[in-house]
């Protein structure tokens, strides 16, 4: 008995599935591009076996205890770690039966695709996961990982990964990297440069974190102008581990290209903790201009995740930190918000800047005319809450007809799951086949574009935009 589907995904009609199954079986074995996440570069400096299946599937993953915490279950009970020094679950066993005592509450979802396939794929596991075979499939994974096959370094090639991206703090040391740039492993682990601890002033620490991302660049970052030095410092810093992204995730969508005398004045505001919301707001966007001026001067694609609501429970906020399943997303504004760094930049044919949304409906309405005409600007993938073979399909109903296939920018995958990355990238490549099929079987595209089209947005596309 196998977890998978072989057909999975594919159309139902017997013309279009033979035309999305002969699409796929071009596309299925070629390397993955995984230009942004946020996989531990420490994995691959060291090369520890992972600890447990716990480790692996469940504390990781706030898609996963989300979904139990919704019915619920406390974070604690699946081991979460609190930041205020509360207790949580530390034996792993225990964490994962509940995981699998609870496996129904995955029933449609993309994580229940994503965890099959790993499952089945990487630890050879056919039998489904429930309350009565929990303890035998965490016995099958935990032997798995005593096995030098299971190390980081193995399953990173075992993936064929051509390359992963990170994400780090713009305050980050970077050792990690280090260690793996001094080991000589061929495998391409590279950083991204993620600034938001030292460009938004509501940031836990504002004023801190700018003076030490001075002390770390040479510069009194307390001043305008070494605060923009510094920053240019950082990105060079980041580059020399591979860097070739930054990484921007604000609550909205807003871009300002304020004077250097005005952007000056709300800095010293926000290094005090006296800047109003608005003011607050007006310089993240700033922010992100002058990041976008600073990618034409170094070549860092700019990444813009904008629309979340983030840390949306108080509670769980001061007990357990940022990134614990809290996040919501939130209507966003692009056309409007966006305008200030297209009349800047947006031209810039050797600018690339990468716009993800958490709101769907601006795809057809906002974004894609947007990268429909602006050179600087493509589309993300869907992301967050519609990476799933439903958002994917809607995306690419939604944005073909206005920015075509070549103005976004393949799949990225976008986990702290390490071993969900092949089957993250799995369901892209099988649901743009079955996109692309129909295209073929309606009279939209001849089969060898369908080809080449399939072969672009599994690989080329990513690794072209990302300079990889």
């Amino acid at each position: 008995m196998a977890l998978l589907n072989e057909d999975r995904l594919f159309p139902v009609e017997p013309t279009v599935r033979d035309l999305a199954r002969q699409l796929y079986s071009s596309v299925c074995d070629l390397p993955i591009i995984s230009p942004h996440g946020h996989t531990d570069p420490r994995w691959f400096a060291e090369n520890k076996a992972f600890a447990n299946p716990a480790e692996l599937f469940v504390t990781p993953d706030h898609y996963v205890f989300r979904m139990l915490h919704s019915q619920g279950i406390p974070l604690e009970a699946m081991g979460v770690p609190r930041i205020d020094g509360g207790e949580t679950e530390q034996d792993p066993r225990k964490i994962w039966n509940l995981f699998a005592a609870n496996y129904h509450l995955f029933r449609g979802t993309p994580s229940r695709i994503w965890v099959d396939h790993a499952l089945q794929t990487v630890f050879g596991v056919t039998t489904p996961l429930s309350a009565e075979t929990g303890d035998m499939i965490y016995d099958k994974i935990a032997d798995c990982l005593t096995q030098e096959a299971f190390l980081p370094r193995a399953l990173f090639e075992q993936f064929n990964i051509e390359a992963i991206s990170t994400t780090e703090s713009a305050l980050d040391d970077l050792r990690w990297h280090k260690m793996i740039k001094d080991s000589g492993w061929s495998g391409k682990v590279v950083t991204a440069y993620r600034p938001d601890a030292v460009v938004d002033p509501d940031f836990d620490g504002f004023a801190a974190n700018v003076e030490q991302m001075g002390a770390l660049a040479g510069e009194d970052a307390t001043t305008w102008t070494g605060y923009l030095a510094a920053h240019r410092n950082r990105r060079a810093f980041f580059k020399s581990f591979g860097a070739t992204s930054s990484d921007h995730g604000h609550p909205t969508a807003r871009t300002e290209d304020y004077s250097q005398e005005y952007a000056a004045k709300l800095f010293a505001k926000a290094l005090a903790g006296i800047c109003t919301p608005d003011e607050a707001d007006g310089f993240r966007g700033h922010m992100l201009t002058e990041m976008a001026r600073m990618s034409l001067e170094d070549g860092l694609v700019l990444q813009i995740h904008p629309g979340s609501s983030r840390n949306h429970n108080d509670h769980v906020m001061a007990q357990f930190g940022r990134d614990k399943g809290y996040d919501i997303p939130t209507r966003t504004d692009y056309v409007s918000a966006l305008k200030p760094l297209l009349n800047a930049v947006g031209r810039e044919p050797n600018l690339t800047i990468i716009l993800f949304t958490l709101d769907e409906s601006t795809y057809s309405r906002e974004l894609a005319p947007l990268a429909g005409v602006y050179p600087a600007l493509k589309l993300g993938p869907p992301w967050w809450f519609h990476d799933s073979a439903e958002g994917m399909l809607r995306f690419r109903e939604a944005a073909t007809e206005t920015a075509g296939f070549y103005n976004t920018v393949g799949f990225n995958d976008d986990t702290r799951a390490f071993c969900s990355i092949p089957a993250r990238h799995d369901v892209a490549r099988r649901v743009d086949c079955s996109f692309l099929a129909g295209l073929v079987a309606t009279g939209r595209l001849a089969e060898d574009e369908a080809n080449e089209v399939a072969y672009d947005l599994t690989y080329r596309l990513a690794k072209q935009a990302y300079r990889l």
